[in-house]
């Protein structure tokens, strides 16, 4: 990769990582769910005007939609809303690609490689260690990890969909996922509570809905996209080893999370299994070992 790129790729990773923090701070004036209607509904519209039509069915623009915008992103935020830290959250939502490799495998008939088995078995015993010490907050815990599913499943589908231009698919996207988004918040926390929280909007909270919806989701995804169809999947994929750094990282930083000695080493757990997993080994003709990505 040009310098230039990897240094897009780190920027994308640390717009991610710091992600965590700004969705905190979003969670402070909203809603779980009516920030999540609020963040896709702003991601779709007017850019829904302007895109031009999807590249891809429908089938899969809806599937992502309800999958990736509606369910995922609501665990998520209903995750952190009930006390899981957001330096964590980006920890333990990397285990998504051990869902994605079983769903891969479930969906799609893909054989995993025995060091892909490897290094699924590492990064769930990260997440088991992580686990350990959410003591009050399990819930909030398995919260995540139900959004880490619902990301790897999208993560399928959006490989059966292949879109030629990720930004377009993205805003396609949003734009399924806010409807539903809207009809689910009225419906749990109530209008009252929604128009409650939409009329003491104020700089902070626009401003973490301008980041999530703008910034990390069409921006974020334009980037990514662009470089994934430059270089390909295998080049790129492990960059995303970087958000939980930036996440945990900025969290402490910012909200004065606590780092422990166990999340250290979960995260280590899941970051070289999933590493691991990228990890090719062939045998050349001198009879060496060969490894790469």
């Amino acid at each position: 990769m040009r310098p230039r790129d990897i240094g897009l790729a780190v920027a994308v990773m640390a717009v991610w990582g710091f992600n965590f923090v700004v969705i905190e701070t979003g969670l402070d004036h909203f809603p779980p769910l009516l920030f999540n209607a609020l963040r896709f509904t702003l991601a779709a519209f007017p850019a829904v005007l302007f895109v031009g039509r999807p590249q891809v069915p429908w089938r899969w623009i809806i599937a992502v939609g309800l999958i990736l915008g509606v369910t995922k992103f609501s665990l998520l935020f209903g995750g952190m809303a009930a006390g899981m830290p957001a330096g964590l959250s980006s920890l333990v939502l990397q285990s998504q690609a051990v869902f994605t490799l079983f769903f891969a495998v479930l969906l799609l008939r893909e054989r995993p490689r025995p060091v892909q088995m490897a290094g699924l078995a590492l990064a769930l015993a990260g997440v088991g260690l992580v686990a350990t010490r959410m003591g009050a907050n399990l819930g909030a815990f398995l919260l995540i990890i139900g959004a880490a599913v619902a990301w790897g499943l999208s993560n399928v589908v959006t490989r059966k969909a292949s879109p030629p231009d990720t930004l377009r698919f993205m805003v396609w996207v949003s734009a399924v996922a806010s409807g539903p988004l809207i009809v689910l918040s009225l419906l749990v926390d109530g209008p009252s509570a929604d128009w409650a929280a939409v009329r003491a909007i104020d700089l902070e909270a626009l401003s973490a809905l301008l980041y999530v919806a703008l910034i990390s989701t069409l921006a974020g995804f334009a980037v990514w996209g662009s470089l994934l169809k430059a270089y390909g999947a295998s080049t790129v994929a492990p960059f995303s080893m970087l958000v939980p750094f930036f996440g945990m990282a900025s969290a402490a930083l910012f909200l004065g999370e606590r780092i422990h000695a166990v999340d250290i080493a979960g995260g280590v757990l899941v970051v070289g299994g999933i590493l691991l997993g990228l990890t090719r080994f062939r045998v050349v003709p001198s009879g060496l070992v060969k490894v790469g990505a």
